[in-house]
């Protein structure tokens, strides 16, 4: 009987440890309004150099706030958007941006052929692994190991993260291994190669 109780007791405490703050999507929609000039009133992103965050998973979306608030991911016009932000802010944002709907976004046709090579197969000989192995088939990432969706993002973008990656430019928490992992892949993607797979993510649709 006693057992039964410490196990219902530390059953309790670490649901209560993984949701101490949960997102409030209508909240968020009121605070959005700050991010639409950049990211679109629903996620949609009208410039491609910046990332549609519309339909992202919520727990990598309030990591990415927490990171630039902390100044552990260095972004020059994100930083005083975050500044104010409460950790209820940021939940309520991530909460709202993931339950929009992205937009759907075509591949260039000359990109797909070597975007996909590279997204499906990676380049074993030079140590580039596929991009699916983390990020999933569809691009759909993974949101308990931290990874985003990909599916579906501006190419424009998603080749600047990759130029970053390849120079070296992560967050500077010494702790995130996905940044890492991610500088590890990059340093060995050519220019077209990276302009390629940025490209074919773009027209990927992510499985529900």
């Amino acid at each position: 009987m006693q057992q039964n109780t410490i196990k219902l007791l530390l059953t309790a405490f670490l649901f209560l440890s993984f949701n101490v703050i949960a997102g409030d999507a209508d909240q968020g929609k009121t605070l959005a309004g700050t991010c639409a000039a950049c990211h679109g009133m629903d996620g949609n992103s009208s410039n491609p150099v910046w990332p549609s965050l519309a339909g992202q998973h919520e727990a990598y979306l309030a990591r990415q706030l927490k990171l630039f608030k902390k100044g552990e991911r260095v972004d020059p016009m994100m930083a005083p958007m975050v500044a104010g932000l409460s950790e209820q802010n940021i939940e309520d944002l991530a909460a709202y941006f993931s339950s929009q709907e992205l937009k759907l976004k075509a591949a260039s046709p000359d990109s797909v052929e070597l975007g996909q090579k590279i997204y499906q197969g990676g380049d074993k000989a030079r140590n580039i692994p596929a991009c699916m192995s983390c990020h999933g088939p569809t691009g759909k990432g993974n949101p308990i190991s931290g990874y985003p969706i990909l599916a579906g993002q501006h190419a424009d973008y998603t080749a600047k993260q990759l130029h970053d990656f390849k120079g070296g430019k992560t967050v500077t928490n010494k702790d995130d291994v996905n940044g890492q992992i991610m500088a590890d892949v990059a340093r060995y993607l050519t220019e077209e190669e990276i302009v390629a797979v940025s490209s074919y993510l773009q027209g990927l649709k992510s499985a529900e």
